[in-house]
Protein backbone atom coordinates (compact mmCIF):
# COMPACT_ATOMS: atom_id res chain seq x y z
CA UNK A 1 0.00 0.00 0.00
CA UNK A 2 1.34 3.43 -0.90
CA UNK A 3 2.13 6.03 1.71
CA UNK A 4 -0.66 8.50 2.40
CA UNK A 5 0.22 12.04 1.31
CA UNK A 6 1.39 14.05 4.29
CA UNK A 7 -0.61 17.24 4.93
CA UNK A 8 1.46 20.39 5.02
CA UNK A 9 1.67 22.68 8.03
CA UNK A 10 -0.56 25.13 6.16
CA UNK A 11 -3.17 22.38 5.62
CA UNK A 12 -3.18 21.54 9.32
CA UNK A 13 -3.33 25.21 10.28
CA UNK A 14 -6.29 25.79 7.98
CA UNK A 15 -8.17 22.99 9.74
CA UNK A 16 -7.25 24.39 13.16
CA UNK A 17 -8.54 27.81 12.16
CA UNK A 18 -11.86 26.29 11.11
CA UNK A 19 -11.97 24.40 14.40
CA UNK A 20 -11.35 27.64 16.29
CA UNK A 21 -14.28 29.26 14.51
CA UNK A 22 -16.50 26.22 15.01
CA UNK A 23 -15.82 25.62 18.70
CA UNK A 24 -15.83 29.34 19.51
CA UNK A 25 -19.36 29.72 18.20
CA UNK A 26 -18.30 32.53 15.87
CA UNK A 27 -20.78 33.86 13.34
CA UNK A 28 -20.32 35.73 10.05
CA UNK A 29 -19.02 39.22 10.80
CA UNK A 30 -17.43 38.31 14.14
CA UNK A 31 -13.90 39.57 14.62
CA UNK A 32 -11.17 36.97 15.18
CA UNK A 33 -7.87 37.37 17.08
CA UNK A 34 -5.10 39.33 15.39
CA UNK A 35 -2.44 37.76 13.18
CA UNK A 36 0.08 38.10 15.99
CA UNK A 37 -2.23 36.45 18.52
CA UNK A 38 -3.02 33.59 16.14
CA UNK A 39 0.68 33.04 15.36
CA UNK A 40 1.39 32.75 19.07
CA UNK A 41 -1.64 30.57 19.73
CA UNK A 42 -0.72 28.04 17.03
CA UNK A 43 3.06 28.42 17.46
CA UNK A 44 3.68 29.14 13.78
CA UNK A 45 5.48 31.87 11.86
CA UNK A 46 3.56 34.79 10.41
CA UNK A 47 4.16 33.75 6.74
CA UNK A 48 2.77 30.27 7.43
CA UNK A 49 -0.27 31.75 9.12
CA UNK A 50 -0.84 34.18 6.26
CA UNK A 51 -0.80 31.33 3.74
CA UNK A 52 -3.55 29.57 5.70
CA UNK A 53 -5.50 32.83 6.01
CA UNK A 54 -5.31 33.40 2.24
CA UNK A 55 -6.69 29.91 1.66
CA UNK A 56 -9.56 30.54 4.04
CA UNK A 57 -10.26 33.92 2.47
CA UNK A 58 -10.41 32.29 -0.98
CA UNK A 59 -13.15 29.95 0.25
CA UNK A 60 -15.10 32.76 1.91
CA UNK A 61 -14.54 31.35 5.41
CA UNK A 62 -12.88 34.57 6.59
CA UNK A 63 -12.54 38.15 5.43
CA UNK A 64 -9.29 40.08 5.73
CA UNK A 65 -10.00 43.78 6.17
CA UNK A 66 -6.95 45.96 5.68
CA UNK A 67 -6.27 48.03 8.78
CA UNK A 68 -9.16 46.45 10.64
CA UNK A 69 -8.50 42.77 11.21
CA UNK A 70 -9.71 39.25 10.48
CA UNK A 71 -13.44 38.55 10.40
CA UNK A 72 -15.57 35.45 9.96
CA UNK A 73 -16.82 35.31 6.36
CA UNK A 74 -20.34 34.80 5.07
CA UNK A 75 -19.52 31.33 3.69
CA UNK A 76 -18.42 29.89 7.03
CA UNK A 77 -21.72 28.14 7.78
CA UNK A 78 -21.59 25.91 4.71
CA UNK A 79 -17.94 25.07 5.47
CA UNK A 80 -18.18 24.06 9.13
CA UNK A 81 -21.69 22.64 9.59
CA UNK A 82 -21.93 18.83 9.32
CA UNK A 83 -23.64 17.62 6.16
CA UNK A 84 -25.03 14.08 5.74
CA UNK A 85 -24.32 14.27 2.01
CA UNK A 86 -20.67 15.30 2.47
CA UNK A 87 -19.27 12.34 0.51
CA UNK A 88 -21.35 13.20 -2.56
CA UNK A 89 -20.63 16.92 -2.21
CA UNK A 90 -16.91 16.31 -1.79
CA UNK A 91 -16.80 14.03 -4.82
CA UNK A 92 -18.58 16.71 -6.85
CA UNK A 93 -15.99 19.29 -5.77
CA UNK A 94 -13.11 17.10 -6.94
CA UNK A 95 -14.78 16.56 -10.30
CA UNK A 96 -15.56 20.27 -10.70
CA UNK A 97 -11.92 21.09 -10.01
CA UNK A 98 -10.88 18.68 -12.77
CA UNK A 99 -13.53 20.10 -15.11
CA UNK A 100 -12.07 23.57 -14.58
CA UNK A 101 -8.57 22.33 -15.31
CA UNK A 102 -9.76 20.51 -18.46
CA UNK A 103 -11.14 23.81 -19.77
CA UNK A 104 -8.06 25.90 -18.95
CA UNK A 105 -4.90 23.82 -19.20
CA UNK A 106 -5.02 22.10 -22.63
CA UNK A 107 -4.97 25.36 -24.64
CA UNK A 108 -2.12 26.56 -22.45
CA UNK A 109 -0.14 23.42 -23.26
CA UNK A 110 -0.59 24.24 -26.96
CA UNK A 111 0.69 27.78 -26.38
CA UNK A 112 3.61 26.39 -24.39
CA UNK A 113 4.60 24.29 -27.40
CA UNK A 114 4.69 27.46 -29.48
CA UNK A 115 6.40 29.82 -27.03
CA UNK A 116 8.60 27.85 -24.61
CA UNK A 117 12.30 28.64 -24.61
CA UNK A 118 15.05 26.04 -24.48
CA UNK A 119 15.90 26.81 -20.86
CA UNK A 120 12.26 26.50 -19.85
CA UNK A 121 12.00 23.14 -21.59
CA UNK A 122 15.14 21.91 -19.85
CA UNK A 123 13.71 22.98 -16.48
CA UNK A 124 10.42 21.23 -17.28
CA UNK A 125 12.26 17.99 -18.03
CA UNK A 126 14.21 18.33 -14.79
CA UNK A 127 10.90 18.67 -12.96
CA UNK A 128 9.71 15.36 -14.37
CA UNK A 129 13.08 13.77 -13.60
CA UNK A 130 12.48 14.86 -10.01
CA UNK A 131 8.98 13.38 -10.08
CA UNK A 132 10.39 10.08 -11.35
CA UNK A 133 12.47 9.77 -8.19
CA UNK A 134 9.34 9.78 -6.03
CA UNK A 135 7.07 7.20 -7.68
CA UNK A 136 7.35 4.62 -4.91
CA UNK A 137 5.32 6.16 -2.11
CA UNK A 138 6.92 9.57 -1.55
CA UNK A 139 3.65 11.27 -2.37
CA UNK A 140 4.32 14.66 -0.79
CA UNK A 141 7.40 15.14 -2.99
CA UNK A 142 5.66 13.65 -6.02
CA UNK A 143 2.71 15.99 -5.59
CA UNK A 144 5.01 19.01 -5.42
CA UNK A 145 6.83 17.98 -8.61
CA UNK A 146 3.57 17.26 -10.46
CA UNK A 147 2.09 20.63 -9.53
CA UNK A 148 5.34 22.35 -10.51
CA UNK A 149 5.02 20.68 -13.92
CA UNK A 150 1.49 21.97 -14.46
CA UNK A 151 2.32 25.45 -13.19
CA UNK A 152 5.42 25.66 -15.39
CA UNK A 153 3.47 24.51 -18.46
CA UNK A 154 0.92 27.25 -17.85
CA UNK A 155 3.67 29.83 -17.34
CA UNK A 156 5.37 28.88 -20.62
CA UNK A 157 2.17 29.69 -22.50
CA UNK A 158 3.15 33.33 -22.17
CA UNK A 159 -0.11 34.66 -20.71
CA UNK A 160 0.55 35.92 -17.19
CA UNK A 161 -3.15 36.21 -16.31
CA UNK A 162 -3.95 32.61 -17.24
CA UNK A 163 -0.79 31.42 -15.50
CA UNK A 164 -2.01 33.20 -12.38
CA UNK A 165 -5.40 31.52 -12.73
CA UNK A 166 -3.82 28.05 -12.87
CA UNK A 167 -1.39 28.86 -10.06
CA UNK A 168 -4.22 30.12 -7.83
CA UNK A 169 -6.42 27.14 -8.70
CA UNK A 170 -3.73 24.64 -7.74
CA UNK A 171 -2.77 26.57 -4.60
CA UNK A 172 -6.27 27.08 -3.21
CA UNK A 173 -7.21 23.48 -3.99
CA UNK A 174 -3.91 21.93 -2.89
CA UNK A 175 -5.56 19.51 -0.43
CA UNK A 176 -7.99 18.35 -3.12
CA UNK A 177 -5.11 17.80 -5.54
CA UNK A 178 -3.30 15.63 -3.00
CA UNK A 179 -6.47 13.63 -2.50
CA UNK A 180 -6.86 13.18 -6.27
CA UNK A 181 -3.34 11.71 -6.35
CA UNK A 182 -4.34 9.21 -3.66
CA UNK A 183 -7.61 8.20 -5.32
CA UNK A 184 -6.09 7.93 -8.81
CA UNK A 185 -3.39 5.71 -7.28
CA UNK A 186 -1.42 4.99 -10.46
CA UNK A 187 1.63 7.18 -10.12
CA UNK A 188 3.58 5.64 -13.00
CA UNK A 189 0.69 6.02 -15.45
CA UNK A 190 0.25 9.63 -14.34
CA UNK A 191 3.97 10.24 -14.82
CA UNK A 192 4.01 8.66 -18.28
CA UNK A 193 1.16 10.94 -19.36
CA UNK A 194 3.16 13.93 -18.15
CA UNK A 195 6.11 12.71 -20.24
CA UNK A 196 3.85 12.51 -23.31
CA UNK A 197 2.76 16.11 -22.77
CA UNK A 198 6.39 17.19 -22.42
CA UNK A 199 7.38 15.32 -25.60
CA UNK A 200 4.69 17.15 -27.58
CA UNK A 201 5.79 20.52 -26.18
CA UNK A 202 9.44 19.76 -26.96
CA UNK A 203 8.44 18.78 -30.52
CA UNK A 204 6.63 22.14 -30.90
CA UNK A 205 3.48 20.17 -31.75
CA UNK A 206 0.81 22.48 -30.35
CA UNK A 207 -2.16 20.32 -31.41
CA UNK A 208 -0.71 17.19 -29.84
CA UNK A 209 0.31 19.04 -26.65
CA UNK A 210 -3.26 20.26 -26.24
CA UNK A 211 -4.68 16.80 -27.01
CA UNK A 212 -2.35 15.02 -24.57
CA UNK A 213 -3.06 17.48 -21.75
CA UNK A 214 -6.80 17.14 -22.28
CA UNK A 215 -6.59 13.34 -22.45
CA UNK A 216 -4.46 13.28 -19.29
CA UNK A 217 -6.87 15.37 -17.22
CA UNK A 218 -9.92 13.56 -18.63
CA UNK A 219 -8.30 10.23 -17.75
CA UNK A 220 -7.79 11.36 -14.17
CA UNK A 221 -11.40 12.58 -13.98
CA UNK A 222 -12.77 9.27 -15.30
CA UNK A 223 -10.87 7.30 -12.67
CA UNK A 224 -11.88 9.65 -9.84
CA UNK A 225 -15.50 9.60 -10.95
CA UNK A 226 -15.55 5.80 -10.95
CA UNK A 227 -13.79 5.36 -7.60
CA UNK A 228 -15.83 8.02 -5.79
CA UNK A 229 -19.14 6.38 -6.63
CA UNK A 230 -20.92 5.19 -3.47
CA UNK A 231 -21.08 1.39 -3.13
CA UNK A 232 -24.28 -0.20 -4.33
Amino acid sequence: MSEVARPTLSDALTERMLELIRTGGHRPGDRLPSTRELSQRFAVTTPTLREALRRLEATGAIELRHGSGIYVGAAIERLVLPNPNMREIHAAQLLELLDARILIEPPLAALAAEHAGSEELAALRQTLDEAARHLRGEDAELHDANMTFHRATARMAGNSVLHEVVDSLLTVHGPEQREILQIFDDRRRDHEEHLEILAAIEARDAARAEQRMRAHLADVKTVIEHRMQPPE
